[in-house]
């Protein structure tokens, strides 16, 4: 097994995401210790197994929220006790099967080079990509690019990636949003903003059919309007910031910097 990291964590929400779960936790346990899974009020029976694994893997803890928040609650919640615990950093990926958890050690790695940056999925799609969110996440990837005035983000919308905590909490505790669908977008934003560089690293991205065991909450409509609005937030405040951001990017200051 791995050797326990005092420093970085594997933090995986999850919400009615079924047997999936259970191979997702189990691959993330085979390359890092230790791995935190928040159950997001899920009713599908995962959360109470789930305890019954950790209690025989002093490398797995399990929270079990009440009621559906949404992701952003969701990893926030783990953040926090991360936090208390004394981790820094935070790696966090889906429960559904779609994120590579043999690529943990990399991205712990080059977090621990560097610790003052956000390491970043870079979606590398395969033929099971449906085409329309593919099309769909160019548009969010366009918009989050002169949102942090190119400061560099490869994706904004794969969940697979490494966090410094502190500052994502702080920039959680500020404001009412990030708190479903709409989190990964503006979490790798508001860093940005906050002088977190961003790093990329290539990462493939698999869409399960229902007989593999694939699990999506992903709903066109309500989604779609989530990152509308969100999008049009962050651009009346990008306007007020943009002063700023210019200012910062002809000095190379985080997070223009080399």
């Amino acid at each position: 097994m791995p050797a326990v990291s005092r420093t970085h964590l594997v933090l995986i929400p999850s919400y009615n995401t079924g047997e999936r779960l259970f191979s997702t936790v189990s691959a993330a346990r085979a390359q890092w210790n230790p791995v935190w899974v928040v159950v997001d009020g899920s009713t599908d029976g995962t959360g109470e197994r789930l305890q019954q694994m950790a209690a025989a893997d002093p490398g797995l803890r399990v929270w079990l929220l009440p009621h559906n928040q949404g992701k952003g609650s969701a990893v926030l919640h783990g953040l926090r006790a991360a936090q208390e615990a004394g981790y820094t950093h935070a790696l966090t990926m889906d429960s559904d099967g779609q994120h590579p958890a043999d690529l943990i050690p990399a991205f712990m790695q080059a977090s621990q080079a560097r610790p003052e940056t956000m390491v970043l999925g870079r979606p590398v799609f395969d033929a099971s990509a449906p085409l329309l969110r593919v099309r769909g996440r160019k548009v969010s990837n366009s918009w989050t690019q002169l949102e942090t005035l190119f400061a560099g983000i490869g994706d904004s919308l794969y969940g697979f990636r490494v966090y410094p905590v502190p500052a994502l909490i702080a920039i959680m505790s500020r404001q009412p949003w990030m708190r479903r669908f709409d989190f990964d977008t503006e979490a790798v934003v508001r860093l940005a903003w906050r002088g977190v560089k961003p790093v990329n690293i290539d990462a493939p991205v698999k869409y399960l059919t229902a007989e593999e065991g694939g699990v999506s909450h992903f709903n066109y409509l309500r989604d779609n309007a989530l990152l509308t609005w969100m999008h049009t937030r962050l651009m009346i405040e990008f306007v007020l910031r943009l002063p700023s951001l210019l200012l910062r990017r002809v000095r190379r200051a985080p997070p223009f910097q080399r």
